[in-house]
């Protein structure tokens, strides 16, 4: 009977303990310093959208529209650093760019592609 009582004993402690747990934690995030209870978009958030990642030009495929970029990681497309064909979404872009040229760029996914959308030679 004395364990039954003791277990019964440790059941109320811990339901003590996780009401003070819950009545602790029931401020919202946005009541805490740079917290925000907005969930991050899909694809991504804004600011990873708008960072640009850093590569260089492995090959510049003006017949197929394509370059290739030996790259750091893309945020906003959640992958790791890697060389990679890419298509281009201006094909003005091409025109500007060379072999071994260190650049910062946007990729997106386009229609099922990952698709350079902005380009520029890193300083």
């Amino acid at each position: 009977m004395s364990n039954i009582r003791i277990a019964l004993l440790a059941f109320v402690a811990a339901l003590s303990f996780a009401g003070a747990a819950g009545a602790q934690s029931s401020k919202s995030m946005a009541d805490m310093p740079g917290m925000s209870e907005k969930a991050p978009a899909a694809g991504g958030s804004d600011a990873a959208a708008s960072e640009l990642a850093e590569g260089e030009i492995r090959k510049v495929d003006k017949d197929n529209k394509k370059l290739t970029i030996k790259h750091g990681p893309l945020k906003n497309l959640d992958m790791p650093g890697m060389t990679m064909v890419f298509g281009v979404k201006d094909d003005a872009m091409l025109d500007k760019l060379e072999t071994g040229a260190k650049v910062r760029f946007q990729a997106e996914k386009i229609d099922g592609k990952i698709v350079v959308t902005k380009i520029e030679l890193a300083r």
